[in-house]
């Protein structure tokens, strides 16, 4: 099978020659792997990766500034500034556009980012020349993220509490750029995109970040508007959700998503069997190999069972499931670790 096939029968449930694979990690992680198989070597062949090609829009809009701290700042006003801790760095936020605002005035005159700022044009092509080899992702949407990012965190916890008629506005222009933007995308590349993301980060370590209720009346509509326009063009949902967000699975599996990532499994109510026996006959599972304490701390041969594990839990039908780390794998994970994940992955996930 080739990548695409192959990804394509794990997501819709159908017969597999063997687990697909996949990959996030940081710079510095595919700085390390191409210094091992050499600077010539494609890592995705090298690691039989099947992994997702990647298109987008084009940015055309207004010219986006440095300031003098260098900090950078993208189309929403957000900042960010490089922080080297040692193992790795990171583009840490440092500025929240939205942070101050207090009335729906506010927010209008907030300067919203337009679909005119992107150029369609070249889509089509760039999709098309992907298409044959691996499946194709299109797109970000992440209403509750989103908030936060604008708001700052524990700002955009509380807008819902103090003011949710001010939430519901601050939402609905996020949401509708986004709506607009993917439709654009998605007319440009009708027929091409495989999967897009209707996404977020309800969850923490121990549980939900927000209550059910806060998520139904806030957030979930904003979802389900953008899992219809996917399905609209035929395009698969890869919901990304970290942490403990059991409690918010089987509305976003009603509402339609396809694809689960991360499976952080050591999580309270993320247990393999049962999410496997509650949900792995309607979405396909992506991750799930620990990325906090197995990948950068333990060794090969618990790498090697827990990749075991989890074939045997979250494909134990030979079926949906994509292995992967359940994040990025950082910068702190022995290189020994990587590759016993994909080996083992390779050898043990034959059907």
């Amino acid at each position: 099978m080739t990548p695409r096939l192959r990804m394509l029968a794990a997501i819709n449930h159908q017969p597999l020659d063997r687990v697909p694979l996949d990959i996030w990690a940081t710079p510095e992680v595919f700085q390390k792997l191409q210094a091992h198989f050499g600077s010539n070597a494609d890592i995705y062949d090298s690691l039989s990766i099947d992994g997702f090609a990647t298109v987008n829009a084009a940015y055309v809009g207004p010219a986006l500034p440095t300031h003098s701290d260098g900090a950078t700042e993208n189309m929403w006003g957000m900042r960010h500034i490089k922080v080297n801790y040692g193992t790795g760095s990171y583009n840490e936020q440092c500025f929240f556009p939205l942070a101050h605002a207090r009335t729906i005035d506010d927010l209008e005159k907030y300067r919203w980012p337009s679909t005119d700022w992107f150029d369609y044009s070249g889509m089509r092509m760039d999709a098309a020349a992907k298409h044959s080899q691996r499946l194709v992702m299109c797109g970000y949407m992440a209403p509750f993220y989103f908030h936060n990012l604008l708001r700052g965190l524990e700002q955009s916890l509380m807008d819902p509490i103090e003011d949710p008629e001010f939430t519901h506005h601050l939402l609905g222009r996020i949401c509708d750029f986004f709506y607009e933007h993917h439709r654009r995308m998605f007319e440009a590349c009708r027929g091409l995109i495989d999967v897009a993301q209707v996404t977020d980060d309800l969850g923490t370590q121990t549980g939900p970040m927000i209550s059910l209720d806060t998520y139904r009346s806030f957030y979930r509509p904003h979802h389900q508007r953008f899992i219809n326009l996917c399905h609209e063009f035929n395009i698969k949902v890869f919901h990304h959700d970290d942490g403990a967000i059991r409690s918010f699975l089987p509305d976003l599996v009603a509402d339609g998503i396809n694809i689960l990532n991360p499976i952080q499994w050591r999580c309270p109510g993320m247990a393999l069997a049962g999410l496997k026996k509650d949900f792995g006959q309607k979405i396909c599972f992506h991750g799930g190999v620990d990325n906090q304490e197995t990948l950068p701390h333990g060794t090969p041969d618990q790498v090697r069972a827990e990749v075991r594990l989890l074939i045997d839990t979250l494909a134990s039908d030979r079926t949906g499931y994509i292995l992967a780390p359940c994040h990025n794998l950082q910068p702190v994970t022995p290189i020994e670790n990587i590759l016993a994940m994909y080996d083992e992955a390779r050898a043990y996930g034959v059907f």
